[in-house]
């Protein structure tokens, strides 16, 4: 009999990212878990957009969901040129991609020891719930 996998639990924060980011028919949404490595953050969120304009869109709905919630970014990078825009709120990082933009960088090579958890697409129309199930990879 298989073991039922656990689902991590994310903190709301970024669950709400999250479900900024899928409102916006992101795709490609990974967190990477980086609390056992030396890095800077808590986790990273990855996800893309097809485009500069649907960039600059998953970037306004994770702020604005955000803000809602009371929180802001520390520092925002690239929203003008929208190939790769950065929101840092200090215990996670959003990061948003065009396709190209995210395959040449790799985070997800480059931050291979953290703890990989795969946000799977919502079925249908976005549901706005917190977070889609995750799973590990």
């Amino acid at each position: 009999m298989k073991k039922a996998e656990r689902r991590p639990r994310l903190p709301k924060d970024v669950s709400v990212a999250i479900a900024a980011a899928q409102d916006k028919k992101a795709s490609g949404l990974v967190v990477l878990d980086l609390r056992r490595s030396s890095a800077f953050t808590d986790h990273f969120l990855l996800c893309t957009g097809q485009n500069q304009r649907q960039v600059k869109a998953i970037a306004d709905a994770v702020e604005e969901a955000l803000k809602r919630a009371k929180l802001r970014p520390a520092h925002v990078e690239g929203y003008d040129r929208a190939e790769w825009v950065l929101l840092d709120y200090f215990t996670f990082i959003v990061h948003i991609f065009t396709p190209t933009t995210r395959e040449f960088y790799g985070l997800e090579r480059l931050w291979g020891q953290a703890v990989r958890i795969v946000v799977d697409e919502p079925e249908g129309e976005a549901t706005g719930k917190a977070s889609g199930p995750a799973r590990r990879a």
